[in-house]
């Protein structure tokens, strides 16, 4: 008899599971971007919903839940219900507070399952136009000259922006003072209006200013030149061998959402990510498309947490922590 049980459960589970991908979605979907409006995450985010809303013909929404360098969204996302209605889009910010911010109330690898990765850009270094530097080398000679008194601004402790900005001064023994702000636009404002001197950006958000002569671009942060800014030079070929540094993007789950979920799911990513409009927009833009099961999302994912605990490592130790 418990044999029996145990297998019409079995069998209930499993046609559960099928029936929930079948109708799946079957009401709102909600992205939670834990990072401010109009940065890339939430533009992304913004183009996921447009375009899975078509194909799947219910809506998707974004909410944008900032605070804590991606912490607090990212934590309310870990406590939503497992059923694919929640999901979290995320950067390398989540994978770099792993060892970065010890004191969370949730662990990503543990909290959350992969579904897939969205795309990856280049960043830049940019400096308003009153600052008195024009390539890496006079940069790192005037930050020399005037330690502590240049800062850079970034969205926040963990983001891209930030651990591109501490790995600058770790490789070139500067003190340049990191000013944190609640979103990515707030950052760039005060850049462009000046207030804080320099930004570590991502190329798709900061081009067009640079294009306006609001910014100067000091070097890009990739392997080799961005396509969208061919005649600034990378860091490492400025004068900081081995320097690298990008933001990428990813779409997860609550843990324990259904597998057949997360599939359909990653199917529907998978086809958005490749639609040729939006390839073409975002190598206009600077960024690449990135495509990955979700097996192999999850171990790059694994991967990506020990480079930014060994980038962490790094840091710590130019500044004297233990």
């Amino acid at each position: 008899m418990k044999k029996l049980v145990a297998a019409v459960l079995c069998a209930a589970a499993l046609t559960s599971s099928t029936a929930s991908a079948q109708d799946y979605p079957s009401r709102i979907v909600k992205f939670i971007v834990p990072f401010g409006p109009g940065g890339p995450a939430d533009v992304a985010a913004r183009l996921l919903a447009k375009d899975m809303q078509e194909s799947t013909k219910q809506s998707f929404i974004v909410e944008n839940r900032t605070g804590a360098g991606a912490v607090i969204g990212t934590g309310e996302a870990a406590k939503a219900t497992p059923d694919g209605y929640t999901l979290l889009v995320i950067s390398n910010t989540q994978t770099a507070n792993e060892s970065l911010i010890p004191t969370r109330n949730y662990e990503l690898m543990r909290d959350f399952v992969a579904i897939s990765p969205i795309n990856e850009s280049d960043l830049v270094i940019v400096a308003h136009p009153s600052v008195n530097a024009k390539t890496v080398q006079e940069l790192v000679a005037l930050a020399k000259a005037q330690p502590g008194k240049l800062n850079y601004a970034s969205s926040g402790q963990g983001t891209p922006y930030h651990m591109a900005g501490e790995l600058f001064k770790a490789m070139t023994g500067t003190n340049i003072v990191h000013v944190p702000h609640r979103n990515s636009g707030e950052a760039r404002a005060s850049v462009l209006g000046g207030q804080v001197e320099i930004m570590i950006d991502a190329v798709p958000a900061m081009a067009q200013n640079i294009a306006s002569g609001q910014v100067r671009a000091i070097a890009t942060t990739g392997k080799k030149r961005s396509a969208v800014l061919p005649d600034v030079p990378t860091v490492d070929e400025a004068g900081v061998p081995g320097y690298e540094a990008t933001i990428w993007l990813g779409l997860v789950a609550p843990k324990d959402t259904p597998k057949s979920v997360v599939d359909k799911l990653a199917a529907e990513m998978k086809a958005v990510v490749s639609k040729p409009e939006n390839v073409k927009m975002w190598a206009s833009q600077g960024a690449l498309p990135m495509s990955m099961t979700p097996a192999e999302f999850d171990k790059y994912l694994r991967e990506d947490i020990v480079k930014w605990a060994g980038v962490v490592k790094l840091i710590n130790e130019s500044s004297g922590k233990k």
